[in-house]
């Protein structure tokens, strides 16, 4: 979203914004807050602009929060692929955690993980934000449970493995260190967490 809008300040003067930078505050809100803990004025204040101008700009709530959930995916999905790309099994859960470790404890970032703070509490208003997001995080799964069906057939993985009961182990896992980040867990507390789950990788 690179085009500019303008908003109008009580006084009546005209200010000028620019639509990708204000949806990146949103998205830092969201990010921060959740879906259903960030409030209209916490949004209209970071993202330099008022109600009115939100709505004509990114239409309703949950849309702003749609478009702010695409911006996150597009700075965090290659993480993702990447470790997907990984030659063998423990390397691609291994480049997945530590990433996510890193990613979810950056000093300029909210800590955590949006698609996991922006479903933790919902009302019965937002089941569809928490179904998106439900959604989203079972796409991963499928993607890593197909990649290590793929090493159970190479024989990176031992015959008897379920990938899909291990896709589950580690997604909970990873979901778990967006918890705990967001609830202050240091970097090295994650990377140990990770150190944890290596050791018991089946050989």
């Amino acid at each position: 979203m690179k085009e500019s809008a303008s908003t109008t300040r009580k006084t009546g003067r005209p200010r000028t914004f620019d639509a990708d930078t204000a949806l990146e505050k949103a998205m830092k809100v969201f990010w921060e807050k959740g879906y259903e803990g960030s409030s209209l004025p916490e949004l209209t204040e970071a993202m330099g602009m008022n109600r009115p101008s939100l709505y004509a700009v990114f239409g309703n709530k949950e849309n702003l929060f749609r478009l702010a959930l695409e911006r996150y995916s597009a700075s965090h999905d290659p993480l993702f692929n990447a470790a997907m790309e990984q030659p063998t099994a423990r390397a691609v859960v291994e480049h997945f955690l530590r990433g996510n470790a890193n990613a979810q404890t950056e000093t300029d970032n909210p800590q955590g993980c949006l698609v996991i703070n922006g479903a933790l509490a919902c009302s019965d208003d937002a089941r569809p934000v928490q179904a998106s997001l439900i959604e989203h995080r079972a796409l991963s799964e499928a993607r890593l449970k197909q990649r290590l069906e793929q090493a159970r057939e190479e024989g990176d993985l031992p015959a008897d493995c379920c990938p899909g009961q291990m896709a589950r182990y580690v997604m909970t896992v990873s979901n778990g260190m967006a918890v705990q980040s967001a609830a202050g867990a240091t970097r090295q507390q994650l990377q140990e967490v990770v150190d944890q789950v290596l050791r018991g990788w089946p050989a």
